[in-house]
């Protein structure tokens, strides 16, 4: 985060989606464009999982662009879980429900940008496997 930007700070609300069960925590992470796909983004938030809905609330984020990124961590072990080929085993998402092919969506499909004021937005969680 820039420094001095926290002076002007909204809130991020998401509206996560498509939660399979109550189990674990849903983890939203808020990532500057360098840190976005793979790198360790400046926000990470939890919440407790719900079937259906969680909303995550991201309090104080100084003005920018932000790629969101989520999942639904269901064992709580603080990591998106995959399968040997590299398939996740829990669910995923992406800011503005970017579509994902082979690899991540680019920063810009999976991202949104918090001015002065407050906002709100959502994304679904997608599920490759079963429980």
């Amino acid at each position: 985060m820039r420094a001095g930007a926290a002076l002007l700070a909204a809130a991020l609300t998401v509206t996560v989606q498509g939660v399979r069960n109550g189990d674990g925590q849903v983890v939203l992470s808020v990532c500057e464009e360098a840190a976005y796909p793979a790198g360790r983004c400046a926000v990470r938030v939890t919440a407790p999982a719900a079937a259906g809905t969680v909303r995550v609330a991201v309090p104080d984020l100084p003005p920018g662009t932000y790629a969101l990124r989520a999942y639904h961590d269901e064992n709580g072990n603080g990591q998106l879980d995959r399968n040997l080929l590299g398939v996740p085993r829990e669910g995923f998402g992406f800011g503005n429900d970017a579509p994902v092919l082979l690899a991540p969506p680019s920063f810009r499909d999976a991202s949104v940008t918090v001015g002065e004021e407050d906002v709100e937005t959502m994304l679904t969680l997608r599920y490759w496997t079963s429980p």
